[in-house]
């Protein structure tokens, strides 16, 4: 199987569908991270707590995330916990299936935010216990403490993290294509079915997750550098 410039040339010609992949790719992306940082949020406080059983829960429920495929995690979402679940149906931006797109950004978010609890438990640790310590003799609650204190000084050691969460998420939502999500790889098997042309698409394929991921990255490490050099001063 070759690769020739006519069938780049054809496949050109479906330059809409790739467009719309992109743009579902970025919105799945975006809405996932944000989502899954509430839950990363909510399971670290979980896994702080004193409190065992909630503990438990949380170690449970982030040993399950990280010991199951992910595209096993989407479809229970989407044929089991979904299934009982009748969402509306219409499409937004005038393409976007809401009744897959949800389900997506559901089971994506469940499982990013069992990968970023752990981030964010080590940013609150991280934060010095002096300070928490000094906080509770002024009077401040403990929930004062943590808004005031503790928080603002672990989210910026883990907003490097959750940024990298956002690369790793536009790679791992390739596989929502498997229930209908309109990303770039359902739209590659689209194109590869109307044009019956297989590497092509998948090269363009290639490209658009590359220039995605890697400028991204990029801006991140700027942006860490710059935190770090801050923290010197």
């Amino acid at each position: 199987m070759t690769i020739s410039s006519a069938n780049l040339a054809k496949i050109l010609g479906y330059g809409t569908l790739f467009k719309q992949g992109l743009i579902v790719t970025v919105l799945l992306s975006a809405c996932t991270v944000f989502f899954g940082f509430f839950i990363a949020m909510i399971l670290a406080f979980m896994l702080l707590s004193k409190n065992t059983v909630f503990r438990t829960i949380a170690s449970v429920y982030v040993q399950f995330v990280r010991c199951t495929p992910v595209l096993v995690q989407i479809f229970l979402i989407y044929y089991l916990v979904f299934g009982f679940i009748t969402l509306p149906k219409f499409q937004f931006l005038g393409f976007i299936q809401f009744e897959r797109f949800f389900p997506a950004v559901v089971a994506l978010a469940l499982n990013s935010g069992g990968y970023m609890s752990d981030v964010i438990r080590g940013g609150i640790e991280g934060v010095d216990i002096g300070q928490t310590e000094a906080a509770r003799s002024l009077g401040m609650t403990g929930w004062q403490t943590m808004r005031v204190i503790v928080l603002p000084q672990a989210v910026k050691n883990i907003l490097p993290a959750v940024a990298n969460e956002f690369v790793t998420i536009i790679k791992e939502s390739s596989v929502c294509y498997m229930i209908g999500v309109q990303d770039i790889m359902f739209n590659v098997k689209a194109v590869q079915s109307a044009s019956f042309i297989i590497i092509e698409p998948l090269l363009v394929a290639t490209a658009l997750y590359f220039c995605l991921c890697y400028p991204t990255s990029k801006i991140i490490r700027y942006f860490e550098r710059r935190m770090r050099e801050s923290d010197k001063r």
